[in-house]
């Protein structure tokens, strides 16, 4: 019995705790992310890498400042604004991508990588309403 405990709260630990909640990324780690993915798809030289990571890094942060202080005032900031907000560090970050790709790189970065590092929402079960 105790093996079986032990076994499912290693499960849920491993899949986030219980409360399905989602741990967002520094911005570090998503600094990271796109460092790995621009080397192993390009070959990107670690001069130009390093470059990019340092702005990606400071522009992630100040993101995140934005995002928390929009959030901070207390009321619920609309959709649009908070997309608008969003789409203004996302065209910053390709801009600064772009500068270190060829056309066709970028292209591929656009279209098939950076599609994929989009987080997933968790599927799941749960209110299909034909019980």
């Amino acid at each position: 019995m105790l093996s079986i405990v032990m076994g499912a709260t290693t499960i849920a630990v491993a899949q986030g705790g219980g409360g399905g909640g989602f741990q967002r990324q520094t911005p570090e780690q998503r600094t990271a992310a796109i460092h790995a993915k621009l080397d192993s798809a390009f070959k990107t030289p670690a001069a130009k890498l390093a470059s990019l990571d340092t702005a990606l890094t400071v522009l992630f942060k100040q993101q995140d400042e934005k995002m928390q202080a929009m959030r901070a005032g207390g009321q619920q900031v609309d959709r649009e604004t908070m997309m608008a907000e969003r789409k203004k560090y996302t065209d910053s970050r390709d801009a600064m991508i772009k500068a270190i790709l060829t056309d066709e790189q970028f292209a591929i970065w656009r279209d098939k990588i950076e599609p994929s590092m989009r987080p997933q929402r968790p599927g799941g079960g749960g209110g299909g309403g034909n019980n």
